[in-house]
């Protein structure tokens, strides 16, 4: 592994992963996402504060800076593909790009332009399983419909997000076995879909409580753009 090469890919993955798009778009509109709703600045929020068309515009770049990094790396580093990347570069190879692609979720959640205070890292972290071409795409799509399906039947944009990203080590596994990976890098993958799992349910703590408490307000998403 390019140690130089990897430090490269690993900080500007943060970086990106750093850019507060909700903020960025809600400030193009005269609008400080963070004084409004949840005050958070991902795309859920940006959904309620701005519209619809605003909040999906924001989820899909969130996505794609989780997907850029991830998949630019693997591509790169000759990782991404059919065979497996324990096989193509090592074991430490095959952890150097998901720690890539952990910087850009943890760069979503604490970035560093906004004193370490971000989202929630659905949108982002759905972007980096896309980019783990093939073993975590296909989980990362189904992740995404049921992720749509979730929030469009209940209007909860937490609960499609706690509940989708629970799935994603069952489905980290089933797409491994079909792609025929050996015990350990299925392990690897379950354990890194298992992690985002468990930050997403961290960072939804207190949308759990509302929840629970009946108080939790719908998204953006179902409802109409404002002027």
């Amino acid at each position: 592994m390019n140690t130089m090469g990897w430090g490269i890919w690993l900080v500007g993955s943060y970086l990106l992963g750093s850019v507060p798009f909700g903020l960025l778009i809600g400030l193009t509109r005269g609008v400080d996402i963070r004084d409004s709703g949840s005050g958070n600045v991902g795309a859920t929020n940006a959904g309620r504060v701005l519209g619809r068309g605003w909040g999906i515009l924001c989820f899909i770049l969130d996505v794609l800076k989780g997907l850029g990094p991830t998949l630019g790396y693997g591509l790169w580093a000759g990782l991404a593909g059919a065979e497996p990347a324990f096989e193509v570069g090592g074991t430490l190879a095959a952890l150097g790009w998901m720690v890539v692609a952990a910087a850009a979720v943890f760069g979503h959640v604490f970035p560093i332009w906004l004193k370490f205070k971000g989202g929630k890292g659905v949108a982002t972290g759905l972007g980096v399983l896309l980019g783990f071409w093939p073993v975590l795409t296909l989980p990362g799509i189904a992740v995404g419909l049921l992720w749509v399906a979730i929030a469009k039947r209940t209007g909860y944009v937490s609960l499609a997000s706690i509940v989708a990203s629970g799935s994603l080590p069952f489905l980290a596994v089933l797409s491994g076995m079909c792609w025929r990976r050996e015990p350990g890098e299925i392990a690897v993958y379950a354990g890194v879909c298992a992690v985002l799992a468990i930050l997403i349910a961290v960072r939804h703590r207190g949308n759990i409580t509302r929840l629970r408490a009946g108080t939790e307000p719908k998204a953006g998403w179902t409802q109409k753009n404002k002027p």
